[in-house]
This record gives C-alpha cells, sequence and structure tokens, in this order.
C-alpha cells in the first residue's frame, strides 16, 4: 500500500486533511482501527449517550486514579470508528474566542492568531442560522461542516437565555461571531437531522474522488528512512508507505503514543521501555489539558423536560419519528441554548461555559432518580492544571497512561466554586419561577468552600477535550513538539495535525477548532495559505471593573 500521503486517525482532523489533499489531486492512505459509522445509534444525534458508552466505537481509556478528586478514575472516551471522536461527540459547534488564538501565536504558534485562522473557520462551515439571527459576516456559507440549531422549543431552552438577562448579564445572537460573551442558542454539527461528524461532511467526498483510500489497521510504529518518515508500520506487520509525508492525527490521546513508539518523545522515558530514542523532545505527551465540569441539577415542577421518553414506549416514538422524518427530539443534540460568561472583573472574555440540558442527565444516560428535571453543565475554561499521557509498556495494543491532574492547582478550585455559586443564581431568577422546584445536585444544603470542594471531588467530571500533548510552538522551544507547520522538530517527513497541537486550550468544545486545524495544516501540506482576515471581537466595554 503507497500513496502520496499516509494520515493516522479518520477524526476530526484527519478527515478534513484527506478531503483538502484528494481535492488538491493527492492520493491519501487513511489509517483508522476503528469501523463503520453506519447506524441510528451513531447517525442519531438524540443517542449521543450511547457510541461514547460502546467499546465498538469507543477506545475506551480511563485515567489513572485522579489524586484530586478524592482517587477517582475518570473516562476518557475517543472515537474508535470513521469520523473518529466526531462519530461520537455531543455535535455541540464553538469556533472558540477570538483571544484564544492570539495567545497561540503569542506562545510560538506564529501564524495562528485569530486572523489567520478565521478565514479557515469560514471556508470549513456552511451556517444555518434557523431565523434567529446571528452574524454572517463572520460565518461560512459553502463548506463540507453544516453547523445548525435546534428547534429551542422547550420553553426551559428560553428559560435559561431570560434568566442570564434577568441576573444582568449579555445574551448573544451568535456565539461563534463576533460577541461570544452572554446567552443565547448553541450550535451543533447536525443537518437534516442527522449527525454531521467529519466523516459525512470530508471523508466520504474525500473517498467519492477515487483517491482517498482506507487502510484499515492498529498503527504500531511509524517507518523510518535516513530520519525521514516514510510510512507507517502496522501492528499485523503490513507497511502503509507514504511518498511525500506522514501526517498523524490520532488524538491527543493516540498521536503522542503513536510518537513515543516511534522513538520520538521524552528520551528517559523511551529508555525505560527499550525504544530507541530518535528525537528526544520532552515536550510529547506533557501539557495535557481539559475542561472539567458539573452539572448543576433542579427538579422540574412542570412535566415540560425530555423526562417524558425516559421510558420504553416514549424511546420507542423518538425513535421511529427520527428513523421515519429526522425530526423530533432524536434529530437535536438537546444542547440547544448555551452560555459564556466571565468568572470575575478583571478576566478580558469569558473564562466559563454553560451547556443547557432540558433533562437531569448523567453522559452515560443514567437519569436522576427524581424524574422531570434540567441541568446546566458548567465549568471553567482555562485551567492551569496539567498532566500528561506516558506509555506503559512498548506494545502498541496496550493502552498508554493518562493523567490529567485535575484540580491540582488552586485557582482552579477558586473557579469552580464561582461556577456552581452563578449557576444557582441563574437558576434563582423569575425566568425560572414556573418550572424549578429544588436543587438535585450538589444540594441545597452544600453552601461552604468546604461543601463545595467535596461536592466537586465527588461530582465534577469530564467534559472530554483533552488536547496539547504534542504542543506547537517554535522551533527552538525545547518544549515544543511541532513548529507552526505541524512539522515535527527533529525529524523529516512527518506531521502532526489534530488537538494535541493546541498549546492552550481554546474555549468550549474542541471538534470545531479540531478540524480547522486539518484545513489549515492541509494548506500547510500543499505550500499555500488563505489571506488573513481581520476581525475584531466584542469585549466587554467595562470587563476590567465589572463580572457581567
Amino acid at each position: 500500500m503507497i500513496a502520496d500521503y499516509v494520515v493516522v486517525g479518520a477524526g476530526s482532523a484527519g478527515c478534513a486533511i484527506a478531503y483538502r489533499l484528494a481535492e488538491a489531486g493527492k492520493s491519501v492512505l487513511v489509517v483508522e482501527y476503528g469501523g463503520t459509522d453506519a447506524g441510528p445509534l451513531i447517525q442519531m444525534p438524540g443517542a449521543l449517550s450511547f457510541p461514547m458508552n460502546m467499546p465498538r466505537y469507543d477506545w475506551g481509556y480511563r485515567t489513572e486514579p485522579e489524586p484530586h478528586l478524592g482517587g477517582r478514575v475518570l473516562a476518557t472516551p475517543r472515537g474508535k470508528v470513521l469520523g473518529g471522536s466526531s462519530s461520537i461527540n455531543g455535535m455541540v459547534y464553538v469556533r472558540g474566542h477570538a483571544r484564544d488564538y492570539d495567545h497561540w501565536a503569542e506562545a510560538g504558534a506564529d501564524g495562528w492568531a485569530f486572523a489567520d485562522v478565521l478565514p479557515y473557520f469560514k471556508r470549513m462551515e456552511t451556517w444555518h442560522d434557523g431565523g434567529h439571527g446571528g452574524d454572517p459576516v463572520w460565518r461560512g456559507s459553502d463548506g463540507p461542516l453544516h453547523v445548525s440549531r435546534g428547534m429551542r422549543a422547550n420553553p426551559l431552552y428560553d428559560a435559561f437565555v431570560q434568566a442570564g438577562r434577568q441576573a444582568g448579564y449579555a445574551v448573544t445572537d451568535d456565539y461563534n461571531g463576533a460577541q461570544q460573551e452572554g446567552f443565547g442558542p448553541m450550535e451543533q454539527t447536525v443537518w437534516k437531522g442527522r449527525r454531521w461528524s467529519a466523516a459525512n461532511a470530508y471523508l466520504r467526498p474525500a473517498r467519492a474522488t477515487g483517491r482517498c483510500h482506507i487502510a484499515k489497521g492498529l498503527a504500531a510504529r511509524i517507518a523510518f528512512a535516513d530520519g525521514r518518515a516514510t510510512g507507517i508500520q502496522l501492528a499485523d506487520g503490513r507497511l502503509v508507505a507514504a511518498r511525500a509525508e506522514v501526517v498523524v492525527a490520532a488524538s491527543s490521546i493516540n498521536s503522542p503514543k503513536l510518537l513515543m513508539l516511534s522513538g520520538i518523545g521524552p528520551g528517559a522515558h523511551l529508555r525505560e521501555h527499550g525504544i530507541e530514542v530518535r528525537a528526544d523532545r520532552p515536550g510529547v505527551g506533557a501539557n495535557l489539558q481539559d475542561h472539567l465540569e458539573m452539572y448543576v441539577q433542579m427538579a422540574a415542577s412542570q412535566p415540560v423536560t425530555l423526562f417524558r421518553y425516559w421510558n420504553l414506549p416514549g424511546k420507542a416514538w423518538v425513535g421511529a419519528r427520527w428513523l421515519f422524518t429526522r425530526t423530533g427530539p432524536g434529530a437535536s443534540n438537546n444542547f440547544e441554548s448555551a452560555a459564556f460568561v466571565r468568572s470575575a472583573a478583571g478576566v478580558e472574555y469569558p473564562d466559563i461555559q454553560y451547556h443547557f440540558l432540558p433533562l437531569a442527565v448523567r453522559y452515560d444516560g443514567q437519569v436522576a432518580a427524581e424524574g422531570h428535571g434540567f441541568q446546566a453543565h458548567v465549568g471553567p475554561m482555562r485551567s492551569k492544571s496539567r498532566g500528561d499521557v506516558t506509555l506503559r509498556s512498548a506494545d502498541p495494543s496496550e493502552a498508554p497512561r493518562i493523567r490529567f491532574n485535575y484540580m491540582s492547582h488552586p485557582d482552579d478550585w477558586t473557579e469552580f466554586r464561582t461556577c456552581i455559586r452563578l449557576t444557582r443564581e441563574i437558576f434563582a431568577q423569575e425566568a425560572f419561577a414556573p418550572f424549578r422546584r429544588h436543587e438535585i445536585q450538589p444540594g441545597e444544603h452544600l453552601q461552604t468552600d468546604a461543601d463545595l470542594d467535596e461536592a466537586i471531588r465527588q461530582h465534577a467530571e469530564s467534559a472530554y477535550h483533552p488536547c496539547g500533548t504534542c504542543r506547537m510552538g517554535a522551533v527552538d522551544d525545547p518544549g515544543a513538539v511541532v513548529d507552526p507547520e505541524g512539522r515535527v522538530i527533529g525529524v523529516r517527513g512527518l506531521r502532526v495535525a489534530d488537538s494535541s497541537i493546541f498549546p492552550r486550550i481554546t474555549n468550549g468544545n474542541l471538534n470545531g477548532p479540531s478540524i480547522m486545524v486539518g484545513e489549515k495544516m492541509s494548506d500547510h501540506i500543499l505550500n499555500r495559505s488563505l489571506p488573513r482576515e481581520e476581525a475584531d471581537p466584542w469585549i466587554h466595554p467595562a470587563w476590567a471593573t465589572t463580572q457581567r
């Protein structure tokens, strides 16, 4: 098997790269261990809790015991299927804040400021505003990725936005436009009632060109000749060869793992596992970041929540309606209202995110025992905690060690307590008066800092946004793994292009930024670029002196 380019991983970034390279006339082989994404459990948006909990579609990774969360072991789902994590995620679409990317450029990722990446966000999307207004100047109209909004028919969606307004926050009709800060509609990668994954948006059109093919197998290591990457050695002994370059887009967990198995990483750690050191890069596997969140859950006083479908006849009706008409609750991820706010005066741009859901339920599909309820997922956006991904052994089939080191920085505790208290204030507004009964989680009796800290230790969950483990930076930065064109420092013919290259985590969900990385890296590979597009984001005029 040989092609111009070998891309490891048919996930969010890998699919975008495969499409753009094939579109440009190049031949591409995409190495993917997972299988097909066909079937209603993936394609039906309302069924999102199923694929991320199924070994058929998920790598099933778990963290090491987290010392600051009482030794809990947390799930770390990663997609093992065509489309990667975009086929098992919650389908929430967030670009991130403009300042996130300006920070990337300041941290050494030259050419990745917001003015550099905005053209790629616009190129990749076809935006459907759903009649809610929005910011068309900032949005794309003819890209492969359909971005839509839910119907927001449930009265609780509007109650959440109105409660934010009543609490004194801004309202925004497009958090992916000029103004992220505020309360408003949430966007999703759903089109005509179907999950619009990277596989649907990019991989299928790429394969339709006849120039992109799938090489099914487990990537064991990168093959080299004279210091240049020449292909991928699969676990079954086959070689997938590249005439031009190898691009690793295997996720922030599997990309550093593959680099380390191939001799690129912290030298001492590699030698511990008997791996010959090809490039001593201490940043490989380091800088691991994530968003941690709490589900603040309220019992509902009216039967208006999605709990009405949480029984066999209800689920059958939702499934049948979706199957035959692509409408109803099954046609949405049901995250249809959102907010981004600042935690304190002096914070320039939002550092707290809200997903609102008209159901009290966990990501594993377990509903609250109280029946009808609603919840806000809330958490800090820019935790100072850092973890790492390291090898358990030199066996490619063995899962790596994942240590997020959640809540290891004292500021995280202050920010998280603020998140909970601000959420309680929002739920106490008049807009929720017709719907709220009492707080289920963490529970109204928990009020002191110590009470809330214990609730966080017991109940905080990953938002499943790992990133940062092959950090992008300047060539002379000893902690950087790739340069600003994605080239792995210390070898030739090898790039990394996925969420692992993020210098710092962006605001919100990471699928959109990961696809953008694939789009932009494909242009670096093809030695071309879109012109910069200067655009000024809305920043609260009194951010230095007021929290809202």
